[in-house]
């Protein structure tokens, strides 16, 4: 009677490494990459790919490295993971490689910005997050230019800048930007201005105004705004004249009601300080109310 064959299981089996160096992991132990910028969808062109998984499997393994507090990091794959979630699948494959957070960073970027349909706040952090990881690596001598960051990319170094520049705008500015309600050379340009006077822009565009690029530009010029004499006031007059308040009339006030709180020893220059401090108090306190409601 011929024996048997038992056939040992070898230990990359054991580990569930297959014959192309990829393990099984279960998907409860991948985790999103810190700060992913690219967006996981549940949208059509997400079914199709849970679809294509469902028949076909994975057919590219996932890229991760080991994360100290246990499971993994997920470079490359996170559109994959989340379609073999819709799969009803509950292990993908994957790649374990060891990498630093820059060169994960590198990795991550280029693996996702070469995809159709990525939104400009998706490029904007991406460029940001290589920009930042390159610099730190010390490659050319330390200093990072933006035409190697586009070089890599098929952008120039000039739109890599204005891309960049985008992650300056307050996320509901970035938004419109998305979703193609403010124009991209609009946005790069008000980007320049303090968050308080976006947060007025952004006000107006939502009561139906419009502004350009021009108009931008021309304020960023203006030598009041640099040196801060400007108020939220002046920012919208200027882009939104149609909006510009009234000048306010002179306002005299009468000495008998003033009595009331000033002896004759105030000089008027002294009251008028004091009463200007009251109202930038008062001023304040509205300010705040605002915020609150």
């Amino acid at each position: 009677m011929a024996r048997e064959k038992i056939k040992l299981t070898s230990y990359d089996e054991l580990l569930g490494v297959q014959k192309d160096g990829t393990i099984e992991v279960n998907l409860t132990e991948l985790h999103e990459f810190k700060n992913h910028p690219f967006r996981v969808i549940d949208d059509e062109k997400m079914q199709e790919l849970a679809e294509s998984i469902k028949a076909n499997g994975v057919l590219s393994p996932a890229l991760v490295r080991k994360r100290s507090e246990g499971g993994y990091e997920l470079i490359s794959g996170h559109r994959r993971k989340r379609a073999c979630e819709m799969a009803g699948l509950s292990k993908m494959p994957v790649i374990v490689k060891e990498l630093s957070d820059d060169e994960a960073t590198i990795i991550m970027v280029d693996a996702n910005i070469q995809r159709e349909e990525i939104l400009p706040s998706e490029k904007a952090f991406a460029f940001k997050m290589k920009m930042e990881a390159m610099s730190h690596q010390g490659v050319s001598n330390g200093k990072i230019t933006a035409d190697e960051i586009g070089a890599d990319n098929g952008v120039s170094g000039r739109q890599v800048k204005r891309y960049i520049r985008l992650t300056m705008l307050i996320p509901e500015l970035l938004q419109l930007v998305d979703e193609k309600k403010l124009p991209f050379v609009v946005g790069v340009e008000i980007s320049y201005l303090d968050e308080e006077f976006q947060e007025v822009i952004y006000k107006n565009l939502m009561e139906g105004k419009k502004v350009g690029k021009n108009e931008i530009h021309s304020l960023r010029q203006n030598e009041e705004l640099e040196e801060g004499e400007l108020t939220i006031y002046d920012i919208e007059g200027l882009l939104f004249p149609e909006k510009a308040k009234k000048k306010i009339s002179n306002v005299t006030l009468n000495q008998r009601k003033l009595a009331k709180y000033f002896t004759p020893d105030y000089e008027a220059e002294q009251i008028e300080e004091i009463i200007l401090s009251l109202l930038e108090k008062w001023n304040e306190e509205q300010r705040k109310k605002e915020a609150s409601d």
